[in-house]
């Protein structure tokens, strides 16, 4: 966003690089700055949300500390009288002395993903009351919100569409910043040296500290992020899965399909429907079988005759999601899959979206987003200043800068340009919301380049971006 002369003593080849980059940083700066603006103060806030969701939603997650507790069958049915219309789906016993058990039901009208949490008292089976609990994090309604807005800014597939756009052209951004950081880094030690520093190139240094301090924390945002867009995230997502590094699932072994056959072509028996009085059963066969985290979800089948899925969910450090099916009839483990047995990139995406939503190692993940939002906003607000600071008055006319200057394609090394270009167009493929929008960039810095008055002094070392 500024206009910078480069010394004499720049190499012609240097400089037609530096203007590529400083033109990319721009139109990307541009593109993604209000987004990272909104997505780095949204981010703040979710990641405060489990402090934030026990304050505000204390009647429901927080009972008493009883001296003994009913069983989780009777606060099944406890709650089961409180949702008369609702599908009992899953259990969620009480974590620690003093929360409250969710009871989880598939109700019609709800969301994707959504369910109805009935919060029962362990020591009591009182109904403290329900909420709309979202996705595997069990997020209650403001914890939701704040999940959507960071996510999509509440406006549905466009605005999750333009949330992948700002995470595919994020490294772009950090990236090309380092690179102009790096170039500039002598030039500003003589500038400062000589006491010739403008107010604008105060605001220059330190957008580029700020922006080094923050440089892998954006990288790691903007690669985690991918995961969850829509076209990205299915490319990377088969890439997982052709390399082997997918997340295992849970699969179920050891049952004979021909069970229930009494002999001589007879039908087999239809497979009773599975009974909520088996809970407690069900989850001390997956106790027995190593499933210890103090956070687990029971899973009822999803029909008659397959078996219950017991699942850790605890997020947290050590990670613990082991899971494994239990037989509803007999409580055999029918099948297992382990958190250690999970290939090494599967373990690293797991650890690498606990660490973007805050809560892979607690508070201390939490401080560190929080520092790391404050700095993107920092970067969005001097870039913005920069731009204030270098605005156009009425001898220059209203314009968004010079293109970069014509020919400049052709100083840069033939071999180095070839390869730019494949990389561009094999990362444009695998994120494609970046390959189009760098396209697009690409016709209109042409078009602005063609524009009467624009073509002269083509071999013109200094660059407006």
């Amino acid at each position: 966003m500024a206009t910078q002369t480069e010394p004499t003593t720049s190499p012609p080849r240097a400089s037609a690089w530096r203007g590529l980059f400083l033109r990319l940083h721009f139109y990307a700066g541009v593109l993604v700055g209000p987004f990272v603006l909104i997505a780095a103060l949204t981010g703040v806030l979710y990641a405060a949300t489990p402090q934030m969701e026990s304050w505000v939603y204390s009647d429901q997650l927080r009972a008493p500390v009883g001296l003994s507790q009913v069983s989780l069958a009777d606060q099944v049915k406890a709650a089961q009288a409180a949702n008369p219309g609702g599908d009992l789906v899953a259990i969620r016993p009480a974590p620690e002395p003093g929360d409250t058990t969710r009871v989880l039901f598939a109700e019609d009208g709800l969301g994707e993903s959504e369910r109805r949490a009935v919060f029962v008292d362990p020591a009591t089976a009182q109904v403290r009351g329900d909420l709309v609990a979202y996705g595997s994090s069990g997020a209650l309604p403001f914890r939701t919100t704040l999940d959507q807005l960071h996510r999509n800014l509440l406006l549905g597939e466009p605005g999750r569409l333009y949330s992948e756009l700002a995470a595919s052209w994020l490294w772009v951004v950090a990236l090309g910043g380092l690179v102009l950081w790096v170039s500039r880094r002598r030039a500003r030690r003589a500038e400062k040296a000589a006491k010739t520093e403008s107010p604008r190139g105060k605001s220059v240094r330190r957008h580029g500290s700020v922006g080094l301090w923050v440089l892998l924390g954006a990288l790691f945002l903007s690669a985690t992020g991918l995961t969850w867009s829509t076209y990205a995230g299915e490319n990377v997502s088969a890439l997982r899965e052709s390399l082997g590094w997918a997340t295992p699932a849970l699969k179920v072994t050891g049952t004979d399909e021909h069970a229930g056959h009494s002999g001589h072509g007879e039908a087999p028996a239809a497979p009773a429907p599975a009974r909520p009085e088996s809970v407690d059963a069900m989850l001390a066969s997956a106790r027995a079988a190593g499933i210890d985290a103090a956070s687990v979800e029971i899973g009822l089948p999803t029909k008659p005759g397959s078996p219950w899925q017991v699942a850790e969910v605890e997020r947290g450090w050590p990670t613990q999601v082991d899971a494994v099916a239990v037989d509803g009839t007999t409580g055999q483990i029918l099948g297992e899959v382990r958190f250690a047995d999970y290939p090494l990139m599967a373990k690293l995406a797991r650890w690498g979206i606990d660490a973007h939503m805050g809560v892979l190692f607690g508070w201390p993940n939490q401080i560190v987003l929080l520092l790391l939002g404050a700095g993107l906003v920092t970067l969005v607000v001097l870039g913005y200043r920069m731009w204030w600071q270098r605005r156009p008055t009425r001898s220059t006319g209203l314009t968004f800068g010079r293109p970069i200057p014509r020919g400049q394609w052709r100083k840069a090394p033939p071999a180095l340009v070839a390869g730019l270009v494949v990389l561009a167009a094999a990362i444009g493929w695998f994120v494609p919301l970046f390959g189009i929008s760098l396209l697009a960039f690409l016709v209109i810095d042409l078009l602005l380049g063609l524009r009467p008055g624009r073509r002269s002094k083509p071999d013109s070392a200094d660059v407006t971006v």
